[in-house]
């Protein structure tokens, strides 16, 4: 199962000729490459990440009901770490 998961752009730069920046997960905070989507995204908006690379923005309004999927796919056992991850970004969302 392959699964992206949305963040927040905090901050980016340039990295050896990459596109860069630090993406919040809800409190969790990742360097991810930005070159799939540079010209299409800005330090505050969403963007859903694999494996370390934003691979589309999205709106706000899908991020929050994305987190809430995985707060509803959380209810099952072997996905419990989903729920501190929905929890954490709600709390942090401005």
């Amino acid at each position: 199962m392959c699964l992206g998961i949305p963040g927040r752009i905090l901050d980016r730069r340039d990295d050896a000729g990459l596109p860069v920046g630090t993406v919040d997960f809800g409190g969790v905070r990742r360097e991810v490459c930005l070159a799939y989507v540079a010209d299409e995204v800005e330090v505050g908006d969403y963007v859903v990440v694999h494996v370390g690379f934003a691979i589309s923005k999205v709106d706000e309004k899908e991020a929050k009901r994305t987190f809430e999927v995985l707060r509803e796919m959380s209810q099952l056992e072997e996905l419990e770490w989903m729920a501190d991850l929905a929890d954490a970004a709600e709390r942090v969302q401005p």
